[in-house]
């Protein structure tokens, strides 16, 4: 757990996977297993682009204009995506959170959202990362420690690789029903049944040349009622499947066309979240967390092999 630019590293291990988790964000840093990369990650000595493994609370994605209206107040967030004018991702990612667990499998950290210009209002959030046999668990809880409701959400943005140099022929899997067509700001301005579409990716196939910064919602669960992302390699006999659980209702597919090169198109970002982009305007999936209540998002990642 040395001092980098992304703060204390945490390690993880079980058999012959390695997660890393840093203080910067608590972001998820990196995952491989028996030396395969499973994760796009970042360097220890940063800096984090592209939002990658950064948790995203009290929102996930794009709040446009950064302007909201809540309980009668309207209220101004900083623009922290300038260049299309919205807030973005939350306001947790670039502070430091403090450990208050850790040992060979499990590092729990924690970080106090206090209330501010655009946010007034006071939350505690908490990142349990869980290292075991079926892979990686991952949990975000908040709990509202204020007097009055507030809007939450909130999501987390990790990119997956099968180790291809991009992500063209890799085999994308979505269980998803609709998707969301969204404008120029990357806000949604209507949802869609996937059906006889390019964003159905119900059944495998290569993503291609297809460029995704895409909401999906109706997801499709598993008997333990998990939706289930699976990133596989071309040949099929390895790849990544990326579990939805607890708490996560929708989920952004993101290809990184407008990354900087080399980093652009290099891996699939499989965001979940608890919420569409815009939710704190158009209310779909925004919670209202009352005084003393919490929210849980659970998510995790499982690495296979034929």
């Amino acid at each position: 757990m040395d001092q980098h630019q992304t703060g204390r590293q945490f390690t993880l291990r079980h058999r012959d996977h390695v997660v890393v988790v840093v203080e910067l964000g608590a972001a998820l840093r990196s995952y491989a297993v028996a030396g395969r990369q499973l994760l796009d990650g970042f360097d220890a000595e940063g800096p984090i682009t592209g939002g990658r493994g950064q948790l995203l609370v009290p929102w996930p994605n794009r709040v446009r204009g950064g302007r909201y209206r809540w309980n009668g107040q309207d209220l101004q967030l900083p623009l922290s995506e300038p260049e299309h004018g919205n807030a973005i991702h939350g306001l947790l990612r670039w502070v430091s959170w403090r450990a208050v667990e850790s040992d060979d499998r499990h590092a729990a950290l924690e970080a106090t959202l206090w209330p501010q210009p655009g946010y007034p209002f006071h939350l505690d959030a908490r990142a349990d990362y869980r290292l075991d046999d079926d892979g990686l668990e991952v949990t975000v809880t908040a709990w509202n420690r204020g007097g009055t409701a507030a809007p939450y959400g909130v999501g987390q943005h990790p990119y997956l690789t099968v180790g291809t140099p991009t992500v063209d022929e890799a085999l994308l899997t979505v269980p998803a029903g609709t998707w969301f067509s969204t404008d120029e700001n990357g806000l949604p301005v209507g949802e869609a049944d996937v059906s006889g579409t390019p964003y159905d990716f119900r059944e495998p196939r290569a993503v291609r040349e297809q460029r995704l910064d895409t909401p999906f919602g109706a997801l499709r669960r598993d008997g333990r009622g998990r939706a289930v992302v699976r990133l596989a390699h071309p040949s099929g006999d390895h790849g990544t499947d990326l579990w939805l659980g607890e708490g996560t209702e929708y989920l952004q597919i993101y290809t990184g066309d407008t990354l900087p090169a080399p980093e652009r198109r290099r891996a699939v970002a499989v965001e979940p979240m608890s919420c569409p982009p815009g939710a704190f305007n158009s209310g779909e999936g925004l919670v209202s967390l009352a005084p003393g209540e919490r929210h849980t998002m659970r998510w995790g990642i499982t690495p296979w092999h034929r």
